[in-house]
């Protein structure tokens, strides 16, 4: 058989037949003397197999594998194991799905949609434009998306999140925007800031060290310099709460 009439009985293309030729997926027969290659039935059927795996969704270096180990693994148990993917897939759109739809159902927030569970949280909080508030929803947003929120944390926040004094606090924040980091208005407005923060709290955000993790460090990137110096010696002030020790403000 010539190139054309194998790729049309196993129902591919001869681009692709080369291409799994290039690859060293299916090996090169012997060419005639006239320089055609001559496909034999053999041929044919490792070509269908390779076709098959591939519509099952293996890789090209899955189907390879599956080929080269004849002594290894039986073709049954890798389908098994794709088998068992594509069901983890399924659960992982079911879930995506999930979300998506709870957020279609949801009114439009005005810095994006949010998870449902954020949105609800912050449904009560006191109506404000202030930046470093605006900064916080996105912070928030981020720790759910990486799993970090949850029901435990977003109803220790919620009496955080309702109370009216915490927009001043905002609002002090802000005016450090362009400040330097040696700003006397820094020490004082972190601790009022860790003061505001319920032990309830404590209890369901990440302890002690948060300043120095990836993410902690990432965060406080995020911020100008007098604002970054503020919640740095507020992670401080909390890691110190929640250890019970002295916490360092200055």
């Amino acid at each position: 058989m010539r190139i054309g009439e194998i790729a049309a009985l196993v129902g591919v293309t001869s681009r692709a037949v080369r291409h799994y030729h290039h690859v060293g997926l299916l090996p090169e027969p012997a060419r005639r003397a006239n320089g055609y290659r001559a496909y034999t039935v053999r041929d044919a059927v490792l070509l269908a197999r390779i076709r098959r795996l591939t519509e099952l969704g293996l890789s090209l270096d899955e189907v390879r594998d599956v080929l080269a180990d004849d002594a290894g693994r039986e073709l049954a148990e890798v389908l098994g194991e794709l088998d068992a993917d594509l069901a983890r897939q399924e659960q992982e759109i079911r879930e995506r799905r999930r979300v998506l739809g709870a957020l279609l159902a949801s009114p439009p927030a005005s810095d994006g949609p949010l998870p449902p569970a954020l949105a609800a949280l912050l449904e009560g909080a006191p109506a404000t434009e202030s930046p470093a508030a605006a900064k916080d929803r996105e912070h928030l947003a981020l720790l759910d998306a990486a799993g970090g929120g949850g029901s435990a944390v977003y109803a220790a926040l919620r009496p955080l999140a309702e109370d009216p004094g915490v927009a001043a606090l905002y609002e002090r924040l802000d005016g450090l925007a362009e400040a330097g980091a040696d700003d006397p208005r820094i020490a004082p407005l972190a601790a009022d800031l860790a003061a505001a923060v319920p032990d309830e709290v404590l209890a369901v955000i990440p302890g002690g060290g948060m300043a120095v993790t990836g993410f902690g460090r990432a965060l406080l990137d995020d911020y100008p310099p007098a604002q970054r110096e503020v919640v740095r010696l507020v992670m401080e002030a909390l890691a110190a709460r929640r250890h019970g020790t002295p916490g360092r403000t200055s």
